[in-house]
């Protein structure tokens, strides 16, 4: 008997026909035999729709009510499976997060996850049950509800996957698979079979929408191997797994875009030891993710320092640096929307010189000017202008021929 872990994301129970669907998908694995394990989102759409309601109730909802009220989503979603599987004749019981015992940080709307302990969940199916976990939601050691961010659903599944020692865990989407470019943006971009973790980690953080960045980075450190496949289909997905040598020969694995971005720059920045950590300090006490970061060459003894930010956190920035900014006697800082981060991804970059060159050359022959650059051992991004994401990524994604033969 095999122990499997399903994680189901919005649109896969998007109404109540997909909410039977997954039922029947459910059933049926633990009907071949294994214990199931279903960790759900909440339905399409409901989580933008309690973050408006928020807002028409205050412009700046207090962020630990925020997770009160966002964490009624997926409540809701393991309500209706699990009434689903009843309507089917299967013993189902659901649990929050915290029912589950995933215990984290207090980091409202972000959560990191610091323990999970399953042991409702093993007594529940030792009973026979097929469990329903909601996902994206934890407990605080005090009490508090907290969530785990955009796609946080994925955290938990391979965060619980992890903790129950799961045979496998298979990750139920609006997809087939990872693509080698997002298919709404690159209508040629193919399947990809198998990928490793840290190709997964950068397309996930560089804009892919399939997995969530830190759910994958999750995976990576307990070796949780994982599988993205369709809720609407019985066709293979894609294995993310550790790397393997044949992995290497390939070259570029994927190109992704993200068009949340924002640049954020302060001008007139005096040139001396310690401004910078000074301006990043005040950035991390406030949380924010920085990306790309660009300091210009010193005149006159100023400089200008750029870093992107996901465009809804560009506001926040500037306003907590604003303080920063007049201590250190810069001239002033602002936000830049209107930005997108173009990326190319491949293990086999590593050993396979000549990819900058042929991406910048690319870009140059489609007319795109590039902003700012960024590089790692298996990736390059660059920033570009938001209204030259589709052809740059098209043209890219051609030139490393990428696409379906």
């Amino acid at each position: 008997m095999a122990l499997i872990v399903q994680k189901y994301g919005g649109t896969s129970v998007g109404n109540p026909e997909r909410i039977k669907n997954v039922a029947r998908r459910v059933l049926e694995t633990q009907q071949a035999g294994n214990q199931v394990v279903a960790v759900v989102s909440a339905m399409s759409g409901v989580t933008d729709n309690l973050i408006k309601l928020a807002k028409e109730v205050h412009p700046e909802p207090n962020e630990r009510e925020m997770d009160v009220l966002l964490a009624t989503g997926e409540q809701t979603t393991i309500a209706l499976l699990a009434m689903a599987l009843h309507g089917l004749g299967a013993q189902a019981a659901s649990l929050t997060g915290a029912q589950a015992g995933i215990v984290t940080d207090g980091i409202h709307t972000k959560a990191k996850i610091a323990n999970i302990t399953p042991k409702k969940v093993h007594d529940l199916l030792d009973a026979g049950n097929i469990v329903i976990i909601a996902g994206f939601q934890g407990e605080t050691p005090d009490g508090r509800i907290t969530t785990l961010g955009r796609g946080g659903s994925d955290l938990s599944a391979i965060a619980i996957a992890a903790a129950v020692k799961a045979d496998v865990c298979q990750i139920y989407t609006d997809v087939d698979g990872v693509y080698t470019a997002d298919p709404r943006v690159v209508p040629n971009a193919s399947k990809i079979h198998e990928i490793s973790y840290d190709e997964m980690l950068e397309m996930a953080a560089l804009g892919s929408k399939v997995m969530q960045a830190r759910s994958v980075e999750f995976a990576k450190k307990f070796k949780v191997v994982f599988e993205v496949r369709s809720s609407f289909n019985n066709n293979p997905g894609t294995i993310v797994k550790e790397e393997t040598q044949k992995m290497e020969d390939v070259v570029i694995r994927g190109v992704a875009v993200d068009k949340n971005q924002a640049k954020v720059t302060i001008a007139g920045v005096p040139d001396k030891p310690g401004i910078a950590a000074k301006v990043f300090k005040t950035i991390a006490d406030a949380n924010i993710n920085i990306d790309v970061i660009v300091q210009n060459v010193s005149e006159k003894g100023l400089t200008d320092i750029s870093f992107t930010v996901a465009s809804n956190e560009a506001a926040k920035a500037a306003k907590v640096l604003q303080p920063v900014v007049k201590e250190v006697g810069a001239r002033d800082v602002k936000s830049t929307e209107g930005i997108a981060k173009l990326s190319v991804v491949g293990i086999g970059m590593r050993s396979h010189p000549g990819v900058a060159a042929k991406m910048f050359e690319t870009l140059a022959s489609a007319g795109v000017n590039i902003d700012m650059i960024s590089t790692s051992e298996i990736k390059i991004s660059v920033i570009i202008s938001l209204a030259d994401a589709l052809k740059a990524a098209q043209a890219i994604h051609d030139a490393f021929g990428l696409g379906k033969a």
